[in-house]
């Protein structure tokens, strides 16, 4: 039998904690650990009910989810954060990225996704609503025309994180240089590149670079 995911819900919204709980507990390997309407205790809650995922309201009293992020950041907390907001502004996504955010959606699509957003970031994959993908995407799609918007979420191989690894890489960008454009690690980077290289069975970046431009990820 599998073992149980813990979640911590934050929200100071009583009625959305209620019916995410109600959500939530439909799936049979999901627990709900604990719940916080309070950004000030946050990260006492958690450290005490030991969950490994917790949704976040980025709306908080006494501690908004941007000081609730750097709390667990600064003391290198294992766990998994989600931020479930309902904002989708490109600077507060960036920050909370920054500060180590595993996935971001929005409370209007929340029924829809969050679901499957807490079991992406179980597995230590991060996880982004279509258009907070979109806003990331367009940001960086600015100042490199060569990437090819049309394909972006068609490849039946690849997640959309991927994509835009194996996009950035084809386009000659350093490990470093997309770590700073996409805001995760340099070791993230190595991590997708690998896989990405593993489920397309490649062995080289030239290969990557030809199976970007045969699959008309970039433009030439």
């Amino acid at each position: 039998m599998a073992a149980k995911i813990k979640i911590h819900l934050a929200d100071d919204h009583q009625v959305l904690l209620d019916g995410l709980t109600n959500l939530l507990q439909t799936v049979p390997n999901f627990e709900i650990a604990g719940t916080s309407t309070d950004g000030t205790m946050v990260y006492q809650d958690v450290l005490q009910n030991n969950a490994s995922i917790l949704v976040l309201d980025i709306s908080m009293p006494g501690k908004d989810g941007i000081a609730v992020l750097k709390e667990f950041k600064e003391n290198e907390s294992a766990c998994k954060i989600i931020i479930l907001s309902s904002y989708d502004d490109l600077k507060i996504i960036k920050e909370v990225m920054k500060l180590g955010a595993k996935g971001y959606l929005t409370k209007k699509c929340a029924g829809e996704n969050i679901i499957e957003a807490i079991q992406t970031v179980n597995d230590n994959q991060e996880y982004f609503s279509a258009a907070v993908q979109q806003k990331i995407f367009d940001s960086f799609r600015e100042k490199d025309p060569k990437i090819n918007q049309n394909t972006y979420t068609e490849n039946q191989f690849l997640s959309p994180r991927e994509i835009e690894i194996l996009q950035l890489i084809a386009l000659e960008y350093s490990g470093t240089e997309i770590a700073e454009k996409l805001y995760i690690s340099a070791h993230t980077v190595e991590t997708h590149r690998k896989n990405i290289m593993k489920k397309l069975n490649i062995k080289s970046i030239i290969g990557l670079v030809k199976y970007a431009l045969k699959n008309n990820l970039i433009n030439p």
